[in-house]
């Protein structure tokens, strides 16, 4: 009888072993080595500058699973995406939703931003402008967002206000934290300390709720000196479901390239927002949705 409960109590140790493992399978090794890091919130934004004029033009090809909420129901679609950068501000990605080639875009340009989504839950078209907000602003799919994840750091002009920034060490990372003028955080960046790469970003609403998660994962050199994550995840937060979403971005290629007048005529300029049951346009930082003809 003790005999038979040894060997159960090692089937369902082994069984449970088992399962622990295979729910672990999926996830990505968090880095573990530690290395000294910067000294100050000045020499890490330096580097975070100095990797973002490393930047150069590239496109890669890649799979994006979407999970989103339409009328309290979770939808999930994966799609394939092909993706331009043309840094520093340029950017284009189009995904084959439901056989549509165009059935997500994300644009944009020095001055402007845009989203547009042909999904039978949502037919939308955002428009919006750099200079009338700082914020990633509620989209489902933000183009600040994805320049960020691809190494064009806003931080460059943001130096001046040095004093909004704070450095900080957990474990192996350097952590860099903005201020907003009232005390609350606004965005933290979690920098490997080893490889000086951004792994975490984390997004943060005007009463400092987490509002936004990107994590980078699996960096590729595209050329000498510049790496690119090949894994991008985002998760956004809200207490609303309507506006919670998770996208994984899964690149199988990425390269250089050259882009031409013609193509940035074409990929960097937002098409006409025609045949969109909502178009909402960007104004002092909020969301208004336009009357269409």
């Amino acid at each position: 009888m003790c005999y038979l409960q040894y060997r159960n109590h090692l089937f369902f140790l082994y069984l449970a072993a088992v399962l622990i493992l295979a729910g672990c399978a999926g996830q990505i090794r968090q880095p573990t080595r530690v290395c000294p890091g910067k000294e100050t919130a000045i020499e890490a934004l330096a580097a975070l500058e100095l990797h973002s004029q490393k930047v150069v033009p590239l496109k890669a090809n890649g799979q994006c699973r979407l999970e989103y909420y339409a009328d309290g129901k979770l939808k999930k679609e994966n799609f394939p995406v092909k993706l331009w950068l043309n840094p520093p501000s340029e950017i284009y990605m189009q995904g084959d939703v439901a056989f549509d080639p165009r059935g997500m875009v994300v644009g944009s340009n020095d001055f402007e931003f845009w989203l547009a989504i042909r999904l039978k839950e949502v037919s939308s078209f955002w428009l919006g402008r750099w200079t009338e907000t700082n914020s990633v602003d509620g989209l489902l799919l933000d183009p600040r967002v994805v320049l960020e994840a691809l190494g064009i750091m806003a931080v460059a002009s943001d130096k001046e206000d040095i004093e909004d920034w704070s450095l900080s060490k957990e474990g192996p990372f350097d952590v860099l934290t903005r201020f907003r003028n009232n005390g609350r955080i606004i965005k933290k960046i979690y920098i490997y300390d080893c490889d000086y790469s951004v792994r975490k970003i984390q997004y943060f609403d005007i009463d400092e709720n987490p509002e936004l998660v990107v994590e980078l994962y699996k960096y590729k050199k595209v050329v000498e000196d510049f790496f690119a994550p090949s894994i991008i995840r985002i998760s956004r937060h809200s207490e609303n479901i309507e506006d919670q979403a998770k996208i994984s971005l899964s690149l199988t290629s990425i390269k250089p390239t050259s882009i031409s007048s013609k193509q940035r005529d074409a990929l960097f300029n937002h098409p006409e927002p025609k045949g969109f049951k909502h178009l909402f346009v960007n104004i002092n930082g909020k969301w208004i949705e336009q009357k269409q003809d």
